[in-house]
């Protein structure tokens, strides 16, 4: 049945926000060990936000782009998912990607409730240089499948042909890095000459700049924020105040099994051995300050 616009979801959608290697990922998979919660099976669902606006140079899309079209596409998407999941009572979601177009995501979802994770910028940076040089390939073509499952057929060969030119490049050692992985931020590749590093810190600031501004003028009861080490620090605790947000009932023992899958103390010491890292910290003193980081 084609969505109804005007008419609300029936689960309660909730959309996990964060910059990549942040956490998202620990995040959403505890949260879907409580009774009453699905996401979709596989990692993140960017083709599905970008479908009407596949040309759109980057993730940045303005609240503009969530025309009635798209909004339809993704809305039905949501509800095609929450019957495939059994009907659950809510449906959580996580892409990078959203961290840099929250109004647009809150246009194509007003019932959606957020969940914002910040994660040290100078840990983000370490592990994202792995995944810009290529590393960390390890879950190869299943996971690339399970992504393509929920791609819409249109698109497909665009997300095919970019994904295969990248990691030839990597291969061959053509390039040094990928031209793009994780959220693309406008003008992106103005600093493509840049070491991965940096590029990796100006990615990080760019997410977290959008979403504190974005994040700055909602509701309070849509918004819960929390840090990624908060979180591995006392993942029950953190747990509690998230089903307390969401509104839900969870038994002491769903919640205890569903915390004991976040590593504690799994954010470890903030790395020191980055290189450039007087550039790095120059790009990740604004918003480091913001969230308490320095």
């Amino acid at each position: 049945m084609a969505d109804n616009l005007n008419e609300s979801l029936p689960f309660q959608p909730v959309v996990i926000i964060g910059a990549a290697r942040s956490g998202t990922n620990a995040l959403r998979d505890m949260l879907v060990q409580l009774p009453g919660v699905a996401t979709w099976p596989c990692d993140e669902i960017n083709p599905i936000w970008r479908h009407g606006n596949i040309r759109h140079p980057d993730d940045e899309l303005p609240d503009t782009a969530a025309r009635d079209d798209v909004r339809r596409f993704v809305r039905g998407a949501f509800r095609n998912i929450w019957k495939a999941q059994g009907r659950p009572d809510i449906v959580i979601e996580k892409t990078c990607a959203n961290s840099l177009r929250v109004p647009f995501v809150a246009a194509v979802l007003p019932e959606a409730k957020f969940i914002y994770i910040v994660r040290d910028g100078v840990a983000v940076v370490a592990s994202a240089r792995k995944r810009w040089r290529g590393e960390l390939e390890v879950r190869g073509l299943p996971y690339f499948l399970a992504k393509a499952r929920y791609a819409p057929l249109s698109d497909l060969p665009f997300y095919a042909g970019s994904v295969l030119a990248r990691r030839i490049s990597i291969r061959l050692g053509l390039k040094e890095h990928m031209g793009v992985w994780g959220p693309r931020f406008a003008d992106m590749g103005r600093f493509a000459h840049e070491p991965v590093e940096a590029l990796c810190a100006r990615q990080w600031q760019a997410c977290i700049d959008s979403s504190d501004a974005a994040f700055a003028t909602m509701a309070e009861d849509r918004l819960f924020t929390l840090s990624y080490e908060a979180l591995t620090a006392d993942p029950l605790a953190m747990l509690d105040r998230l089903t307390g947000f969401l509104g839900m009932e969870a038994s002491a023992e769903a919640r205890s099994a569903a915390a004991g899958k976040i590593r504690r103390g799994g954010a470890g010491k903030r790395p020191s051995d980055l290189p450039d890292m007087d550039r790095v910290m120059e790009i990740l003193d604004a918003p480091m300050r913001r969230h308490g980081y320095i």
